[in-house]
């Protein structure tokens, strides 16, 4: 099959468009021709490489897919070649979690395997690139957002890095839920996508502070000033001051560090303003039924930045480490099944 693979861990260069042999099935085990793949910040931590995990080299990045059945293990029963399905990237064996495009070769190929249990039956009227989108972006922002968050109409949200996945896909939950958005991104370009996408307020933080912007248009903390919940899943250097920015009682939502896991803080504002700081980690199965069942109806439409072949997709993963793009990247593939 062609993939997009890497030897090493290393810069963007390790990657190669080329034939490799396909994994054999294991029982219990079926083959997907991949449709569509979404692209994830994870896949630049998987090719460069993450403290603890360890990735199969040569490895194939890709976490996200939806596609075509095309081969089926013998003692699989349930599902036949020809299916549309869309795939649950974690499954569980032998008490350990494991991953595609991580622990497991991944998507950006014509053919990933997976365990039955991961499949989900794809309606017709979703389509496979919406499908795609779901996952580890937006199961994650479902997760975060409601699940954990439970944002509702009455709340005024302020989400930092708005523009990516995780970004465009919590401020959509969080307006389907009724509440006020503050959507913060780097750019005016991105702050006017924001803005088209339902946002009712926008910073660019690149030349605005948020913090200022903040108690200027919301007052003190003990004035009422503030948001009830402020979402910041980068860290880095934004974390400290995301604190300063959540109304008393008021929760900060988090489901990653893509900017620094180690980051400054300030206990102050945390215990002063006796917030909630709320973890969420990844999906669960219920979170993707929900998505599929909001997608369907279309109550909930991903947002798609652009679309490549699999050819190209070394070019969409450059695009995605820059963070030129606005919601999802997508590789598009057509293998026989």
């Amino acid at each position: 099959m062609k993939a997009i693979v890497f030897d090493q861990h290393g810069p963007i260069d390790v990657l190669d468009y080329r034939e490799i042999e396909e994994p054999p099935l294991r029982p219990g085990e079926v083959r997907v021709a991949v449709r569509a793949c979404s692209l994830n910040y994870h896949d630049v931590f998987t090719r460069q490489g993450m403290p603890g995990i360890k990735v199969p080299l040569p490895g194939i990045p890709g976490c996200d897919c939806a596609g075509v059945l095309a081969e089926v293990a013998d003692d699989v029963a349930g599902w036949h070649i020809g299916d549309r399905v869309l795939v649950d990237p974690v499954r569980y064996e032998d008490g350990k979690l494991w991953m595609i495009g991580d622990t497991l070769w991944g998507a950006y190929a014509e053919y990933v395997v997976v365990t039955a249990e991961q499949l989900i039956s794809l309606p017709e009227d979703v389509s496979f690139d919406d499908a795609a989108c779901l996952p580890v972006a937006y199961g994650t922002a479902h997760r975060m957002m409601l699940t954990r968050g439970g944002v509702t109409a009455d709340d005024s949200v302020l989400i930092l890095g708005a523009s990516g996945g995780v970004g465009t896909s919590a401020l959509l939950l969080a307006k389907m839920s009724g509440a006020s958005v503050i959507a913060a991104a780097g750019t005016d370009e991105k702050c006017e996508q924001l803005l088209a996408l339902g946002a009712d307020e926008t910073i660019n933080y690149t030349t605005t502070d948020f913090v200022k912007y903040c108690r200027e248009n919301t007052g003190s903390l003990f004035g009422g000033g503030g948001y009830d919940v402020v979402v910041n899943f980068t860290g880095g250097d934004t974390w400290a001051k995301s604190l300063k920015c959540v109304k008393l009682g008021g929760r900060v939502l988090t489901c990653g560090a893509t900017a620094g896991f180690d980051p400054p803080t300030d206990l102050r504002f945390i215990w002063t303003a006796e917030m909630d700081i709320r973890g969420s980690n990844g999906w669960q199965r219920s979170d993707l039924n929900q998505l599929l069942h909001l997608t369907k109806t279309e109550e909930f439409s991903p947002v798609i930045d652009s679309r490549v072949a699999l050819k190209d997709g070394i070019s969409a993963h450059r695009a995605l480490e820059e963070r030129k793009f606005f919601g999802k990247i997508l590789i598009n593939a057509d293998a026989p099944i």
